[in-house]
């Protein structure tokens, strides 16, 4: 009984496909214009953490736990606190994206009366930009992704494959 011999893990699709994703992502978050976007988002969602304290309206207790759970959030999402792969980074960037539009519409949703001058101009502004620097991630992974089916790789897995 002969056997034929056995592909070596090295060669395998699935691995192969792996290391090519992790090139990708590598070489993306290694542009100035990804470390830009990453450093502005954390940023971005270290201000919003603190803003309650920053600007003067810890007191307002509601909105300023809302603030700073949406900016340590925010900020763990778009600094690829949950990994490096684009498609989960695209992923990542359209939830960051909901949690701007959340800083900009929290002074008026959450319980109390916060929604003072104060309030509405920080969180408007805040949520704006984390709005914006989510899109951008967004983008920059989705031209990652358009790149590379255009080099013919596969751009997620495929049950069946291999």
């Amino acid at each position: 009984m002969t056997t034929s011999p056995r592909p070596s893990m090295e060669t395998h699709p699935d691995i192969v496909d792996m290391r090519l994703r992790h090139e990708m992502a590598e070489r993306a978050t290694s542009t100035p214009q990804g470390q830009a976007i990453e450093t502005m988002a954390l940023l971005t969602g270290l201000y919003l953490a603190a803003s309650p304290w920053i600007t003067g309206f810890n007191n307002l207790s509601t909105l300023a736990v809302t603030n700073l759970l949406t900016g340590i959030a925010y900020a763990v999402l778009m600094s690829g606190g949950f990994g490096r792969a684009y498609e989960r980074t695209h992923g990542m960037a359209w939830a960051s994206c909901a949690l701007g539009v959340w800083a900009i519409i929290a002074p008026w949703v959450v319980a109390g009366n916060v929604s003072t001058t104060k309030t509405i101009v920080n969180n408007v502004i805040v949520g704006a930009l984390a709005l914006l620097l989510a899109l951008a991630a967004s983008a920059a992974a989705r031209t990652a992704e358009s790149s590379r089916a255009r080099r013919g790789m596969p751009t997620s897995y495929a049950p069946g494959r291999g």
